[in-house]
Order: structure tokens, then sequence, then C-alpha cells
């Protein structure tokens, strides 16, 4: 089964996919947040060119574990994706640092600020479904 990643900002939508076997994650784009239906449209066209309903949305917690504003407002998103894809399976994945992270990885590949800003959505998406198969990994394994 093939997944595609969330990380739901308010001003943007990091978007990873999976290949077709769940064990690497891939960027795909950052989405530019504009309303919430045409957001809901544009990852409705990216979830049917990837041929899937599974979703992996980040849950951004806060550092104690707890769910803040942001963890409310991506859950609430996730439920206006289910709205408009009733079959979609929808996992919440621990965010935490997940930004980071990104900025690190792009920061040590010599990224520029201005070039960072653009793709670090994306990335903390990459981040975040590989985080998710890497444990369905696990998880399957010990099976």
């Amino acid at each position: 089964m093939r997944y595609l990643g969330l990380d739901v900002g308010k001003a943007t939508i990091g978007v990873a996919v999976s290949d077709l076997l769940g064990l690497t994650a891939q960027g795909v784009e950052t989405v530019r947040r504009t309303n919430l239906e045409s957001d809901l449209k544009r990852l409705t066209e990216i979830a049917d060119k990837y041929e899937t309903t599974a979703f992996v949305v980040g849950l951004p917690k806060n550092m104690n574990g707890t769910e803040g504003e942001s963890a409310i407002y991506a859950r609430d998103f996730a439920d206006e994706l289910k709205k408009i894809i009733p079959q979609a399976q929808i996992s919440f994945w621990d965010e935490r640092l997940t930004t980071v992270a990104a900025h690190k990885t792009l920061i040590e590949a010599d990224m520029s600020r201005k070039k960072r800003k653009k793709v670090v959505d994306k990335m903390a998406a990459v981040f975040i479904l590989q985080g998710f198969l890497d444990r369905l990994s696990m998880n399957m394994n010990k099976d």
C-alpha cells in the first residue's frame, strides 16, 4: 500500500509519498494554502495520482507529549479530508522536531536559506512519513 505523508501548517502543506512497498518516503510538493476547498482538492488530485487513500498526518505535540492548538488544527484538517475522501485511512504521527530535523538536513546539504524555505515543509513530510513507515516495518518484523 502506498501512503501520503502530510505536514499540515496554516500557510503550507508538505506532501510526501511512499514507494509501493511502503519502505521509503519521497517528497512530492509543498502545497501553498489558499482556502480549505482548494487545499483539499489539490490533496485529492495528489492522492488520485499516486492511487492511494492512506494518509499519515503529522501531529505536532508539545514537548511534554500533550496536544495543543496545532495538534487540534491537524486533527480538524484530517476530519475535513475524511469528509471529501470517506474511504481515507488516516493515521497520525508524532511530528515533534521534524521541521528542526528537516532544517538541519538541508543546512548540512549546504542549501541556501531561500531554497530551504521552499522545501522544508516537504522535507518535514518525508520525515513524518518515513518515521511511520519505519515503525510499520518494525511491527511487521516482530510477527
